[in-house]
Parts: C-alpha cells; structure tokens; sequence
C-alpha cells in the first residue's frame, strides 16, 4: 500500500522481485493517491506487478481489502510500501502458517534501519492489561511481562504466539480471512491490525510471530510525512475509537481512566525525586504525565473518536 513513498516503494519491489520470479508471489501495489510519481515509478519499472492507481487515499484497510478481492491465493501478505523482504522471508512466513494450521496471521520479525529489532506484536488492550501496565506491576514482574509480550517480555528472537501483530508486513491465510470479513474499512488508519487481530482470535484463529522471516522497515515513512508528531495523538483516537466500537463506550472510557490515573499517580510519586534532582527523574517523571496526557482521549465520548481516525 503506497503513499508518496517513491524510493522505499522501489527498493520493496525490488525485494520482492526474487519471489515474483519464482512463482511465489503476484504482487499488488495499490497507490493512495500519492503526488510524488510512485504509480507512473511502478508502471515503467515494474511492469509484472499489478497496479491499482487509485484517485483518492481510501486508507489501509480498504486497500488491501481491494486486493483480496481481486485474488484467491491460499495467503494474503499485507504490507507498507516502507519495507523490504530479505531474500527467504516469504516463504518461511508460508512455512511457519502451513505448520500452525490455526494460525489465521504470521507476522515477520521487523528489523528498523540501525539494526534493531521493532517490537511488533502486543497484548490487547483490556482492562486486567490496563491495571497491571499502568500501575507498574509489569515492570515488577517479568512473568507478567512475558506473559503479555510487552517491553522486556518481548523476546525478538522467540517464535511464539500473540495477540496480534503491526501490520507493516503481515502474513494473512485466505479462509481466516474471509471468516472474518477482511479489515474493517472504518479503521481508515492505525489500528487496523490490531482490529484484524481481535477478530482472529475472536473466531478462534491464532496469531504467530515468525523471527527467522526478516523483513526491514523504515517505521512511519508515510505518516510522519502527513502528520509529524500528531500521529501519535491519531493512533491513540483511533485505538480507542477501536475499542469503543468493539467493547463499548464504557470498556474505552475505564481502560482510559485506569491509564490516566495511573501514569498521573506514578508521576506523583515522582515528585520528590525530581526536587531532589535525582538523575533522570525529572524526564521520567514528564513522560509519565505526556503519557498520561495522551490516554485522555479515551475518556472522550465515543462518537467524538469517531472523527479523530483520519
């Protein structure tokens, strides 16, 4: 799915070419209405690949949800154009779906340009979760931490199932996903993956983190691009914006309230650290209150979210 990312597009074709050649892969590249030459790119450069040049930016979801319903592959592999597969990746995907039969999505390990691995496969966001993150508990506890899969719980390099993974690069079987209808086209961006997921596992799919599949990306190409630092306010009106439509106002408004509350209090706690000017204090304590800060949205009223996705 493109936007306005022209060189990354072209170096993630280029990635896939191998695949294309072997038989492995039909690729699709589904252009969102970008200004900066990337259909006319695909179209000159690439021309065994399909291109939809699409008028206007119709979102994610409803990209990929174009696509599938143009093909009827046994896989689906959804992906930002701000990737590229190392050689072998793809297949390994495929392999570690055909040996996990319920695994409805297979998500690769996803490397960032300085080497590291990209934490990319979470809990839900319920409430048990919400209380034990927000209170700290889970730093305290490295069961807790593996349990969930969340910061030092995460093991880049253990194949495991999650909850649901970043959809940067996403491996989907076709019967999972026509079970459970596609993305929804209402998410038009973040959160998307995290919605697919539930689903999943809702109609008794798994999800598996693959980390001998590698696959590089420039994490936020595009929508650093459309909207800086405010994408991180739009991720989390649309994160709960998810979570009222699917659990209900009341549900998004306490998983906000539990998280305010306990980031504010932690920060509270803070406080005579930093007059005492404890080393970092004064950092951790202001992350704490932005955190805090950025968790308000969801003690909004849910049809306030609803505008906030886009």
């Amino acid at each position: 799915m493109s936007w306005n990312t022209r060189e990354l597009l072209r170096e993630c074709l280029k990635s896939l070419r191998a695949d294309m050649q072997a038989g492995l892969a039909e690729v699709w590249v589904v252009d969102n209405a970008s200004a900066d030459g990337s259909a006319a790119m695909v179209a000159d450069e690439f021309p065994s690949v399909r291109l939809l040049a699409l008028t206007e930016n119709l979102g994610f979801g409803t990209a990929v949800n174009a696509v599938a319903s143009r093909t009827s592959t046994p896989w689906l592999a959804a992906a930002n154009a701000d990737v590229r597969v190392e050689p072998g990746a793809l297949a390994k995907l495929v392999a570690e779906g055909e040996r996990h039969p319920r695994a409805g999505a297979v998500a690769p390990r996803l490397i960032m340009p300085d080497g590291g691995t990209q934490h990319s496969v979470y809990p839900f966001p319920t409430i048990p979760f919400a209380l034990a993150y927000a209170s700290g508990i889970v730093d305290l506890s490295p069961a807790l931490a593996r349990h969930w899969c969340i910061d030092r719980g995460f093991d880049p390099d253990q194949p495991r199932e999650a909850c649901w993974a970043v959809g940067a690069f996403l491996l989907v079987r076709r019967s999972a996903w026509d079970a459970v209808g596609g993305f929804d086209e209402t998410q038009w961006m973040y959160a998307e993956d995290l919605d697919l997921g539930w689903r999943l596992a809702r109609g008794g799919w798994r999800t598996r983190y693959a980390p001998e599949a590698r696959v590089h990306h420039e994490e936020a190409a595009a929508t650093a691009q459309a909207w800086g630092p405010e994408r991180f306010a739009r991720w989390h009106a649309a994160t709960y914006a998810w979570m009222a439509k699917r659990r209900g106002g009341a549900v998004s408004r306490l998983v906000a309230g539990i998280y305010v509350a306990g980031y504010r209090a932690r920060a509270a706690a803070m406080a005579p650290a930093t007059r005492l000017g404890v080393d970092g204090s004064r950092q951790r304590r202001n992350a704490m209150l932005e955190t805090a800060n950025a968790h308000r949205v969801g003690l909004r009223r849910p049809r306030a979210l609803e505008g906030g996705v886009r």
